[in-house]
């Protein structure tokens, strides 16, 4: 394969909300500059970036996909990333290794949640970013409302480069401001645009523009913006440079236009991503920390430094095994070598190295800095590691990925399938940092949480297809407690005679509450020896035997201080059985007399919405018992603080998205127990008796 020098090549990631056209975009791409010999189409088997079958079933992008090309003598790295909320997981893992953006932006929709969720973390990676406006032969396009949402929601200046000819159906070409060309296109043809003369009626509307687009350079800097209130212009030279300084700065947001199912405008688009983003050698140093000594650290890749490259995705082919994808920062990774794992602190073997085209692996002898390459079979290494040389071993900060926001119960269908589904989960954890599994302590129910309803239903068919699992879902049981707001003294006794040896234990119990989160305090009060010391232990077992199983509604107890001040023993009957059971006894009879409540888990949420949907949001929230902490507010979204019940939110992502129109999202851990409500405590406590009774 060809290799390229560090200004030869361009690692862009496509970005934006869900149905933009991004991997419409990418087939666009690749076709134009013939690595695709055919216009790849999403929802079929010609895509070559949705590949997967739960892709193709879906009609949308699932995972990241990487693609590359070669343009104009320079190497374009694309990385098509998903923009539904269920599968966002990639992308902020892709946008740690990109050095450009193209946000794209549907001409009929508009800028959309995730566009603005996107945007901010490429803001916090300051990544440079060309908009590309898609779907300009949509009967609803409308540019002038794009560029105004843009200025409003990002708080930048949107500097328009193209001016469509032609709106919807009738859309056929691009006058561009820049060079003040003409280009016209044949609709699905080879998206070669041909050029011409501006259009005469077009001759004012390019100079109104241009003027602007100057006008928006210039204020991109301050010297400029003196030699251009002076003067009223700007050289050739000047407004060049200016054009690239702010880009690369972030002032200024280039704004291009075209259709990617038509084949429009993208030849030009990929002019602009060679001439106005950076490559990997005009972007700052990435900052490390030295394993030895725990410095900081910058990695550039021209510096000629060892080795420091970032995983950022894993994918669990069924055939080829893990793949391991990663961008190199600097230095080279070899083919046949070793490499150290920082992060790990472990050695691993590479074999051969790819570099992909969609889900095709092209072998390459070796991946240079600044490039983005692919291993197979790495044994220890995961998203997020860091791949560096042992004798200088540098570590990148983690990625940090959204927090899951659903959870289910899954139950196996037969007990063989159970090794099956923990090596499956594992498997695909892997390759999904947004999927968690545990095992529920207290419920023993296997959970899964994800980052919504389509994102596990995409899991379960995934676990089927490829590993050949099938497991029932439920919605996960509430993890309640008991406790008690009371005190008591109570007796424990036991006493058994079968005939031969009998049993006997007789202990007095004093039971009252503790402060929250003590969970279980005992306390041996026994003087004069009235029960010996070795029944003692015994004693305690029982009552947390019996704490473990409670006493209402059958919920672990917790919060309670119980002490064993009296009782009796017998010389030839008594046992640790009988005193574990007398304490088991005496705990169960003298909680019912310390006013035993239950308690419910309380999570701690976020919730981000568009300003118009505030007042549904609370309004539902208090009437799930949710009680507002607070509320940060700017002009275009608000985010509400809340403390709320577990068991009124294990569905909330659907709640939201049916409030918003997926345009809100939430993140929510736990925060503490409280009491459940009198009347709602019953209705509980009636259910978990009558399903411990069938049980037994």
């Amino acid at each position: 394969m060809k290799s390229y020098k560090l200004d030869q090549i361009r690692n862009v990631g496509l970005i934006g909300h869900g149905g933009a056209g991004k991997t419409s975009l990418a087939e666009a791409m690749l076709f134009d500059s013939g690595a695709s010999d055919r216009l790849g189409k999403v929802g079929d088997t010609t895509s070559i970036m949705d590949y997967d079958p739960d892709e193709v079933k879906r009609g949308h992008s699932i995972n990241a996909s990487i693609a590359f090309f070669e343009w104009n003598k320079n190497k374009i790295n694309i990385i098509d990333t998903p923009g539904s909320s269920n599968f966002i997981a990639d992308t902020p893992a892709c946008m740690r290794v990109v050095d450009g953006a193209v946000v794209v932006v549907s001409a009929h929709e508009g800028v959309q949640f995730y566009t603005e969720k996107v945007w901010k973390w490429a803001d916090q990676e300051n990544i440079p970013r060309i908009v590309f406006v898609n779907k300009m032969d949509h009967e609803r396009a409308n540019l002038a409302t794009i560029l105004e949402s843009i200025k409003r929601k990002f708080k930048k200046n949107p500097a328009l480069f193209q001016i469509p000819v032609g709106n919807g159906e009738d859309f056929s070409g691009l006058v561009d401001i820049v060079h003040n060309q003409f280009f016209s296109y044949e609709k699905g043809g080879k998206g070669v645009g041909k050029q011409a003369d501006v259009p005469t009626d077009m001759a004012d509307e390019l100079e109104t523009t241009r003027a602007e687009l100057v006008e928006n350079v210039a204020e991109a800097d301050d010297d400029l913006l003196e030699k251009y209130l002076e003067t009223g212009e700007l050289s050739q030279e000047e407004f060049s440079s200016g054009l690239k300084k702010g880009i690369a700065n972030g002032d200024l947001i280039p704004v291009f236009c075209g259709s990617s199912t038509l084949n429009v405008g993208i030849d030009l688009l990929n002019n602009a991503i060679i001439e106005y983003l950076p490559s990997p050698d005009k972007r700052a140093g990435l900052q490390a920390k030295a394993v030895k000594d725990s410095s900081e650290t910058e990695i550039s890749a021209g510096d000629g430094a060892g080795l420091a490259s970032l995983v950022f995705k894993t994918v669990a082919d069924p055939y080829a095994g893990k793949l391991t994808l990663f961008r190199v920062f600097s230095g080279v990774l070899k083919a046949d070598s070793n490499v150290f794992n920082s992060t790990k602190d472990s050695s691993e073997r590479v074999g051969q190295l790819f570099a992909l085209q969609g889900k095709k692996q092209i072998p390459v002898n070796q991946i240079s800095a600044g490039d983005i390459g692919t291993v197979a079979k790495l044994k220890l290494t995961t998203t997020g590691d860091t791949l560096s040389v042992q004798d200088n071993a540098v570590q990148f900060d983690p990625i940090n990925f959204p927090h899951p926001v659903m959870a289910r119960a899954m139950v196996p269908k037969t007990r063989a399938d159970e090794e099956k589904i923990s090596n499956s989960l594992a498997r695909l954890c892997e390759e999904d940092p947004t999927l968690q599994v545990e095992r529920d302590k207290q419920t023993n129910e296997l959970l899964v949480s994800g980052m919504g309803q389509v994102h596990l239903d995409v899991i379960l068919e995934r676990m089927k297809r490829r590993f050949g699992v099938e497991v029932d879902v439920k919605q996960p049981k509430v993890p309640y407690r008991e406790t008690i707001r009371g005190s008591t003294k109570v007796q424990g006794k036991y006493k058994k005679q079968t005939g031969g040896r009998g049993q006997y234990g007789d202990t007095w119990l004093e039971i009252s509450p503790t402060a929250k989160g003590a969970f279980f305090e005992f306390e041996n009060k026994i003087v004069g020896g009235a029960i010996p010391r070795q029944y003692i232990p015994a004693v305690e077992k029982g009552v947390v035997e019996a704490m473990e199983q409670g006493v209402i509604a059958h919920y672990p107890m917790v919060d309670v201080k119980v002490a064993l001040y009296d009782g009796s023993f017998h010389d030839v009957d008594s046992s640790e059985m009988a005193f574990k059971i007398a304490g088991s006894l005496g705990f169960k009879k003298g909680v019912l007399d310390c006013k035993p409540i239950l308690l419910e888990p309380v999570m701690e949420m976020e919730v981000n919405v568009p300003s118009e949907f505030i007042g549904d949001v609370i309004g539902d929230l208090n009437s799930k018992r949710g009680k507002v902490l607070g509320i940060d507010a700017n002009e275009d979204d608000q985010t509400v603080k809340v403390h709320i019940p577990m068991e009124s939110v294990l569905n909330y992502a659907a709640d939201l998205t049916a409030m918003t129109g997926g345009r809100g999202a939430f993140a929510m851990e736990f925060s503490h127990y409280d009491d459940v409500p009198e009347h709602i405590a019953q209705k509980i406590i009636e259910e978990a008796n009558a399903q411990h009774e069938k049980k037994d």
